[in-house]
């Protein structure tokens, strides 16, 4: 066995006489200089773009990678925080395996490099798939791993104990001055690099904030749509309100953080198989004629009963004279929208262009779009699940055909048409709550977007099916309240809903998954009466 050589002494008894010291500086002097390269990564993005951040572009290539039952369970268990779950899963990930990172490098700096520098390698992987990605993007990747590298030979170095002074190197350290004179170093610098992350990580989430979208005018619609007539609002407390605000508006995207679109910068072009491109500015587009309807949205992602459906009074550009003005050549059958962040939508042309009122959306009830529903322009398709028509962010129409393009969902299994499903949802009461026998208002909504609700009915227990009684309609386009009295009697009972759509169709008892192409279901629920 090597014995420890006189250099080497101080070291050799520090760690054997208190190995469990060393270890946590070590399992600390990784975690934080992990952090600090995350943090320069950060702040650098801010300078160059959201799409350089490491971590950004380390979630969203999961999000890419993940298998579809996995984006399922995320969206159905954490609803509209499942981007937030996945980060902070990626973080907790991130800082195990820097633990083990600079326990390595603790025995031998060497491996700790090696390490961070994988870790390096898996941020360029990412940043580089990320579409419209550019050789600066790699810059804050690669920055971040040299300060991360340098940040852990210094906490590494101050984390091994001092030698013995000279006036006592002819004795045995103590235990206490061979294993602690080296702490007050060590803190000193893991204080510096944790000052140092918390100000260039805070600096870098400034960078990254989205810009506000308040400063884009609303334009006055050329086609105004009338007021909501009150009788489409049925009177049952605890229902879902017609209008959704938009701070309630269910949100269900692949973006990690929404992009940060400058309006003065963005372009729409129209291209592939027209016969004329088109590039538009956003000014160019606003000055076209607007219109403004009532339209409800609805994720493909939905569970029967679920929260993924919600109606705003939207204004925005006609979406069939602008294909129309470009000219669609014969058998483009397809219609790919591409957001700035690279997602895509198929939607079928046939259905933009037959008269519905699709549209290139700029305002949300009377507000110009918020950053996360889209801003500046996003794509609407009354009657066709998001996933088919409702691209964010949007930048690019391209004219194609199904057989030569899939869109982003449809090449991870989903169906390519994606028309919404005729359903309806139990508001009030809520489920399993508790409710005074005698007279009860039940309330919901049902949706069958561009053909309408004609009929819903309603079931206590296994009774006769009933009508319910509906709100007047407001358009094709929107939900449709409903409500039902109840003479509720003591016990526990179930209730159970189904609508019949515009064309007659009544939507199916068979619950299914929303995969491949939507849910479908009655929704039931079960009330307590006292």
């Amino acid at each position: 066995m090597t014995q420890p050589t006189g250099s080497d002494l101080p070291t050799f008894v520090a760690n054997a006489r208190h190995p469990s010291a060393s270890l946590v500086r070590s399992a600390l002097s990784g975690l934080l200089a992990a952090s600090f390269a995350l943090a320069i990564g950060q702040a650098l993005a801010g300078l160059v773009g959201p799409i350089s951040a490491p971590i950004i572009a380390v979630g969203e290539a999961a999000i890419d990678l993940t298998p579809e039952f996995l984006k399922s369970f995320a969206i159905q268990t954490f609803g509209s925080n499942d981007k937030l779950a996945l980060v902070s899963g990626i973080v907790v990930i991130l800082a195990g395996a820097a633990i083990l990172i600079g326990i390595a490098a603790g025995r031998r700096i060497q491996l700790g490099w090696l390490g961070i520098g994988l870790f390096g390698v898996v941020g360029l992987a990412a940043v580089a798939t990320r579409p419209n990605a550019s050789a600066i993007d790699a810059l804050p990747t690669i920055v971040g791993v040299i300060a991360g590298g340098i940040a852990l030979s210094v906490l590494i170095r101050s984390a091994r104990p001092e030698g013995p002074r000279p006036e006592r190197a002819t004795r045995e350290p103590s235990t206490t001055e061979a294993a602690e004179p080296g702490r007050r170093h060590f803190l000193a610098a893991a204080g510096a690099v944790g000052g140092l992350t918390l100000l260039t990580g805070g600096l870098g989430l400034l960078g990254l904030r989205t810009p506000p979208s308040s400063g884009l005018k609303v334009p006055v619609p050329s086609d105004q749509a009338p007021l909501t007539p009150p009788a489409a609002m049925a009177d049952v407390p605890g229902i879902s309100p017609f209008i959704t605000p938009n701070n309630r508006f269910y949100r269900v995207d692949t973006a990690i953080i929404p992009p940060a679109v400058d309006p003065a910068t963005w372009r729409l072009r129209v291209h592939g198989m027209v016969e004329r491109e088109l590039n538009l500015d956003l000014a160019t587009l606003l000055g076209r004629p607007t219109i403004e309807r009532d339209i409800t949205l609805t994720c493909v992602s939905n569970e029967v009963g679920g929260p993924y459906v919600g109606t705003a009074r939207w204004i925005g550009i006609p979406l069939r004279p602008l294909l129309e003005e470009a000219g669609i050549q014969a058998g483009a059958d397809q219609i790919i929208s591409r957001s700035v962040d690279g997602f895509t939508a198929g939607t079928p042309t046939a259905i933009a262009m037959d008269g519905r009122d699709a549209m290139l959306a700029v305002a949300m009830n009377g507000q110009a779009l918020a950053a996360e529903h889209g801003f500046p322009v996003r794509l609407l398709v009354p009657g066709l699940y998001g996933y088919v028509s409702a691209t964010k962010w949007l930048t690019d129409l391209e004219l194609t055909t199904f057989a030569s393009s899939s869109s982003y969902w449809v090449q991870r299994g989903w169906q390519p048409q994606g028309p919404i499903k005729t359903m309806t949802r139990i508001d009030a009461p809520a489920a399993l709550t508790t409710v005074n026998a005698g007279p009860v208002a039940i309330g919901g909504v049902a949706w069958a977007q561009h053909r309408g609700i004609k009929k819903v009915e309603l079931q206590i227990d296994n009774g006769p099916w009933a009508a319910a009684n509906l709100a007047e309609v407001d358009t094709i386009d929107t939900w449709r309240q409903w409500s039902y009295p109840w003479t509720a009697t003591s016990g526990r009972h179930s209730i159970t809903v189904r609508a019949t759509d515009g064309s007659g169709t009544t939507q199916p008892e068979e619950r299914l998954e929303p995969f491949p192409d939507g849910a479908t279901g009655w929704h039931s629920l079960v009330v307590l009466v006292s």
